[in-house]
């Protein structure tokens, strides 16, 4: 597993949500900036819903575009998300099959931290070698 790291800003702008019997529902738009080891940008669609006891879950798809360790293409991460409180539970993959040029083949997982407002990323992947 190669191991990639750095920071990232967000951008994230409501789209559509509404309440209804205590549960919040919305569609969110992602707009971001990865910085270090990932020199990308990136496009992606959030949905979330919310209860009245603070619990909550989103499931998002962004697609990135940029470079990994100095390798071009894009590829798309899938988010699964869950607050309680108890804690938190937080998956974010790479899709199958959805590497693009010097990154056909990648696949991974992602983590993120937030830390006094700043975003890092720690992503452990790997790329099929070309045919």
């Amino acid at each position: 597993m190669a191991q990639a790291s750095g920071s990232f800003e967000v951008n994230i702008t409501p789209q559509t949500g509404n309440t209804v019997e205590g549960v919040s529902l919305g569609r969110l738009a992602l707009d971001k900036q990865f910085h270090g080891d990932l020199e990308a940008t990136s496009k992606g669609e959030m949905l979330s819903a919310g209860t009245e006891v603070g619990s909550a879950v989103y499931v998002a798809i962004e697609r990135v575009t940029g470079t990994l360790h100095g390798r071009s293409g894009s590829f798309v991460l899938v988010h699964k998300g869950t607050m309680t409180s108890a804690g938190q539970e937080l998956t974010i993959s790479v899709a199958p099959d959805s590497g693009t040029g010097e990154l056909a083949g990648l696949a991974g997982t992602m983590s993120i931290a937030i830390v006094e407002g700043n975003h890092s990323y720690s992503f452990e992947y790997t790329l099929a070698e070309a045919a």
